[in-house]
């Protein structure tokens, strides 16, 4: 007779393992089996990325801030932990967005995700030359590039809309998202829809011209489908959604939940080899994974949600991991100031402002977090977000917090005029915490995943090393990761 409790790992605490972990207990009561999870957690919290700090009644993400409302995985994993009054959305009131460039500009208008989407208002902006601007329009001339070979953000911009459109408008834009060099991120894994833009339409332009057609229609569909999606409760229709108390809010629930379902939950649980152990009768692959501190821990599947470069060195002595496991990692830094509002000396008129890496300062990017979040301060004080380290300078993140606090503040006085004294300061240093989908990605997640099932049947791997940018695509792969565990080894 086979074993009736699947024995499951989960290595990784961030939200893509807890999201498995959860499924899988879900999953199973609704299929009438048993399982049985562990989740290892090396660091002595769980969460990842995801960490808030509630200090003096602010509420400060030191990780990610929101997530977009339109991915609905994250909405139905606050509707199954009951969590769907907690949500709330962005100021409707903050909705410009500056650009540096010999101070702050306003972003340019008839431009979306870098791109031209309404001629007329790209016609007037002030941050492209006009030699740029007809560079940019003589796009919708260009024919399509044959074939199906991948090729990096940066290329695919330039060759369509120009270099000045990608140095001034989309790195800035685009880049952020990933800390990333254009040159160097694989279109098919980062912006599949330009391509599919270039092939549909013949243009960039076009499609996104089509787009914003269409854009009122979508965006009344979206905002229904999103509140049926989660039994017709109402969501805030912002694009981009957080908790009142802070993403860490999802973490602590989950957390609640698991425990509640029997889960065993190890922090400090570093495991440092896996081994194949001999298969009991009937039951398979059966795993023993090593701790640093001597024990073990036997499963039937183990899922990996680590980052490749904590994940490869316990796959490696197994299987072959390929160009995986020379991926690129970029570090950065999120400084927070708090101030009083007594003596603050800007408007906050926005949400706040972006910089292109060619006016080399320190910050790449902030966030005016009290203007674009009501929730996140008190009435009478102000919160900023600035962010540091990007692929090709990631030294700064590395800059003792006095360093880095003087030079935050001076390029905040040099564009903002601020020269208000912070309440508190704080600095979270997110080290080789933005994975780099190079040109081929897709093709390399591909390799990996079959050398996996085939030299070690019964397990996974997943998390943000492979296909996921924001929180519900890691929810998404989660729960999709629970599904195949369950699936595994049945008729």
């Amino acid at each position: 007779m086979g074993r009736n409790v699947k024995r499951v790992a989960i290595l990784g605490g961030g939200i893509t393992g807890l999201s498995a972990a959860f499924y899988l207990k879900r999953q199973a009561g609704e299929r009438n089996r048993e399982v049985e999870v562990t989740l290892l957690e090396a660091s002595g919290r769980l969460g990842g990325k995801v960490n808030t700090l509630r200090k003096e009644g602010f509420v400060i993400e030191r990780g990610p801030d929101s997530f977009l409302g339109r991915k609905l995985p994250m909405l139905h994993l606050a509707r199954d932990l009951g969590l769907l009054g907690e949500l709330t959305g962005t100021n409707p009131q903050a909705v410009k967005t500056y650009l540096a460039h010999n101070g702050l500009k306003p972003m340019p208008k008839g431009i979306n995700l870098g791109i031209p989407n309404n001629i007329g208002l790209f016609a007037r902006t002030s941050l492209i030359s006009p030699h740029g601007k007809l560079r940019a329009l003589d796009e919708m001339r260009i024919p399509p590039r044959e074939g199906e070979e991948d090729e990096s953000v940066g290329d695919f911009l330039e060759r369509r809309l120009g270099r000045e459109m990608v140095e001034r408008i989309a790195e800035p834009l685009l880049a952020g998202i990933h800390a990333g060099d254009l040159y160097k991120l694989s279109l098919k894994a980062t912006f599949p829809e330009f391509r599919e833009m270039e092939l549909k339409y013949g243009s960039v332009i076009r499609g996104m011209m089509e787009a914003k057609r269409r854009a009122p229609t979508a965006g009344a569909q979206a905002a229904k489908a999103r509140s049926e999606a989660v039994g017709g409760y109402p969501i805030p229709p912002t694009a981009f959604l957080t908790f009142r108390n802070g993403l860490s809010t999802v973490i602590e629930a989950l957390e609640k939940r698991l425990r509640e379902d029997g889960a065993e939950i190890r922090l400090g649980g570093e495991v440092v080899r896996l081994e194949r152990s001999p298969a009991t009768e009937g039951s398979g692959s059966v795993y023993r994974l090593i701790l640093r501190d001597g024990s073990s821990v036997e499963a039937d599947s183990v899922l990996f949600t680590l980052p490749g470069y904590a994940m490869t060195p316990l796959l490696a002595p197994h299987m072959e991991v390929g160009p995986l496991g020379e991926m690129e990692y970029v570090s950065v830094a999120n400084v927070v100031l708090a101030y009083d509002e007594k003596g603050f000396n800007h408007r906050l008129d926005g949400s706040g402002f972006l910089v292109p890496h060619s006016e080399g300062l320190t910050i790449t990017a902030s966030t005016w977090t009290s203007s674009k979040w009501g929730h996140t301060a008190p009435a009478d004080k102000r919160l900023i977000r600035c962010y540091v380290g990007h692929a090709g300078n990631d030294a700064d993140v590395e800059l003792s917090d006095e360093e880095m606090t003087a030079r935050v503040r001076r390029d905040l006085k040099a564009l903002m005029g601020l020269t208000a004294e912070p309440r508190f300061v704080e600095i979270t240093r997110l080290r080789r915490g933005m994975p780099q989908y190079g040109v081929g990605h897709s093709e390399h997640v591909e390799a990996f995943r079959a050398n996996l099932a085939a030299a070690l049947p019964g397990v996974f791997a997943t998390g943000a090393s492979f296909d996921a940018v924001g929180l519900p695509d890691c929810v998404r792969i989660g729960k999709d990761a629970a599904d195949r565990i369950l699936s595994f080894g049945q008729a």
